[in-house]
């Protein structure tokens, strides 16, 4: 998986994305100095809009995104830890910065350990995850498409995907979040209520928004709106610096919950529920398989 002619690239058993894989980049994120005010948006790929969770904090914390008077995209605000794909001195970002990571929780930066800068780690019921997954690899031109949902599937369970597992990668943050100062937001609580999300959010940032400031948030972070929003939807960015396969695909698909009863047969969805009992046994976060779930 690891060979020069695989699209991902394999550092300390960890994949990424090969194209934009630098690892001069990798191997200094151990020692990335790490401020008190920092924020690190923590998900694995496609669990629940990593981008929405960018836009949200871009609107709690900064005004001028909220009334638009500033044109800096969420990929600046809160760019990937791991790729840097704009050359940027983080050194010289003023604070309080965002950061964003599909890194499993020992390949961080060793400096949010010290329990002062936060960690927002946002998950997803891994259904979903599997489609949503599926849908982006076979449109994006540099990932390697499938033919099938069941051969996908394979990928995924193995783990021989971007950020490889995800049973490994969501019981690594969480067996180990007495080492961050870590809150976990599930995605699907988030798209049910998001006003009350957004002031959980602010509550674990110690952020506080005025009544009017609050509605202007969970306004423009509503799924629609943030979808024909330039600054917060990277499609363009992706269809013509990163490149797609198709006009057919986007970047941000449905956003619904339970979208992965159309799509997995009843021997799939079986065989999955098989395999999360058996890696999930315990887990206390709760998971929400479907829209009307309460």
């Amino acid at each position: 998986m690891d060979n020069k002619n695989s699209y991902l690239y394999n550092f300390k058993g960890h994949y990424l994305q090969r194209q934009f894989a630098k690892i001069e980049i990798l191997e200094a994120i151990e020692d990335f100095e790490i401020r008190d005010d920092d924020v690190f948006i923590i998900t694995y790929p496609k669990s629940g809009k990593t981008f929405w969770t960018q836009q949200i904090l871009s609107l709690i914390y900064f005004e001028g995104h909220r009334n638009r008077t500033e044109n800096i995209t969420t990929a600046l605000r809160a760019p990937f830890v791991e790729y840097n794909n704009h050359n940027v001195d983080h050194s010289k970002r003023p604070s309080p910065r965002f950061f964003t990571s599909h890194l499993q929780y020992n390949l961080v930066p060793k400096g949010l350990k010290n329990q002062k800068a936060k960690v927002l780690y946002v998950y997803r019921n891994p259904k979903d995850i599997l489609v949503s997954f599926f849908y982006f690899t076979n449109w994006l031109a540099i990932l390697k498409p499938s033919d099938t949902l069941d051969h996908f599937m394979e990928k995924f369970l193995d783990g021989k995907v971007e950020a490889n597992c995800w049973f490994d990668h969501i019981r690594g943050w969480y067996e180990r979040r007495n080492d961050f100062n870590i809150m976990f937001m599930c995605y699907e609580d988030m798209k049910k209520d998001l006003r009350s999300s957004v002031l959980k959010i602010c509550k674990f940032l110690a952020k506080s928004l005025s009544e009017e400031d609050l509605d202007s948030v969970v306004r423009q972070a509503e799924f629609q709106n943030m979808k024909c929003d330039p600054l917060a939807n990277y499609k363009n960015i992706i269809k013509y610096k990163v490149g797609i396969r198709n006009d057919e695909g986007n970047f941000l698909r449905k956003g619904t919950i339970g979208d992965w009863k159309h799509h997995l047969t009843v021997a799939q969805n079986e065989r999955f529920d098989r395999i999360f009992k058996r890696n999930m046994r315990d887990f206390p976060l709760k998971f929400i398989w479907d829209i009307n779930e309460e």
